[in-house]
């Protein structure tokens, strides 16, 4: 009989650490989401270039968002900020996130016809700066 007693107390005992362990990791995973989030409760998000999509489709939606659809390409042009790297990928990202981020509040969407992603990650480098927009 003192055997059960002990069981059940060791038993009584883990289910406390693991409780206090469960809460102590909830408590992590929710102070993290918040540091993520800015201070309006809105995620920064950028659109991108997937890379799985093959350049000539890159290309083609390239070629929509410099043109019908409005984005800003100038900085992607020789000699300005993000001409470099000159891929079709790269310059492909930029033109999406700008017209993204310049449209995003009446619609738009981050899409190119499967061409394009969304990153939390902030894909500016060097002198080349993707714009973000609440």
């Amino acid at each position: 009989m003192s055997n059960s007693g002990y069981r059940l107390s060791s038993c009584s005992s883990f289910w406390r650490t693991m409780s206090s362990a469960f809460l102590r990791t909830l408590l992590a995973l929710l102070l993290l989401t918040l540091t993520l989030q800015k201070s309006d409760g809105q995620f920064e998000e950028w659109c991108i270039a997937d890379e799985q999509t093959p350049d000539d489709e890159l290309l083609k939606a390239l070629n929509w968002a410099c043109g019908k659809g409005g984005a800003d390409c100038s900085t992607i042009q020789v000699n300005k900020p993000c001409y470099l790297p000159n891929t079709i990928r790269d310059h492909a990202s930029y033109a999406f996130n700008n017209y993204y981020q310049k449209f995003k509040h009446i619609g738009a969407t981050c899409y190119f016809n499967a061409a394009a992603m969304i990153t939390d990650l902030d894909p500016s480098h060097k002198s080349c700066k993707f714009e973000y927009l609440p």
